[in-house]
């Protein structure tokens, strides 16, 4: 699996390719919004950001330190 990350002026967006094919692409990234969404996708699992300093939505230059990336195994199925 390979996720992509794009900031771009209206937000951060992901793209998400499993097994080299991109399934999910331009998916607004959100405080607590899940991204994947539909287990028809072929996924395992989902995956959201949470801001840990408050709500906001999560930019580049936060990632790993204020917005956390977590995947939760089974939540799409």
């Amino acid at each position: 699996m390979q996720i992509t990350l794009r900031q771009r002026s209206t937000g951060l967006y992901a793209d998400f390719s499993l097994n080299g094919v991109v399934t999910v692409c331009g998916v607004i990234c959100q405080d607590r919004t899940w991204l994947i969404r539909d287990s028809y996708l072929g996924f395992p699992g989902d995956f959201i950001f949470v801001d840990t300093q408050g709500s906001s939505d999560p930019t580049y230059s936060g990632l790993g330190d204020r917005y956390l990336l977590i995947y939760v195994p089974g939540q799409n199925a």
